[in-house]
């Protein structure tokens, strides 16, 4: 039960925190959506295109399994895992969850050239459907305006205070 999770909507910073995040605590770094492409051998749009959203949440199902069974882990979820509440409290009960947050214009510039994330063409749509459940996580940190070494001295703090 000691994982941090990180967790909120795409473009707030979850895979670049999460491997400074580990590699300052000598952990193991997972991204839930480069697990899920090792376990099937394609790619995430591949799998949107193959199996459509219904089935990569599936895939995100049985990741959010598989990794809350592990210790010591720093898991970056993808954007929409843990709106699942099931997925949510498995990996919440394997340790700290901390869901980033940032200001609409900020991911908007982050995701303006990223070509490879099925839903970021309808962002906007997808991040109001998704708000309500990310305000809800007990402990965010806003990732719009500190560089990441310092949102990782924050999470780090969070992680000590927890335990």
């Amino acid at each position: 039960m000691n994982n941090i999770i990180l967790t909120g909507f795409m473009g707030t910073g979850k895979t670049t925190i999460g491997r400074i995040l580990a590699e300052r605590l000598n952990r193991p770094f997972i991204d839930t959506d480069d697990y899920i492409t090792a376990q099937v051998g394609k790619t995430i749009p591949q799998i949107f295109a193959d199996s459509g959203e219904v089935g990569f949440r599936a895939l995100e199902a049985q990741a959010a399994r598989d990794l809350a069974a592990q210790q010591g882990l720093v898991i970056s979820t993808g954007g929409g895992m843990l709106v699942n509440d099931v997925n949510r409290q498995i990996l919440g009960a394997s340790g700290l969850l901390v869901c980033l947050v940032a200001r609409t214009e900020v991911i908007a510039g982050r995701l303006a050239h990223d070509t490879n994330r099925p839903l970021a063409s309808n962002w906007q749509v997808i991040y109001e459907a998704r708000r309500a459940v990310y305000a809800s996580m007990p402990h965010q940190i806003d990732t719009s305006d500190l560089p990441p070494h310092t949102l990782t001295e924050q999470i780090i703090t969070l992680w000590q205070q927890s335990t």
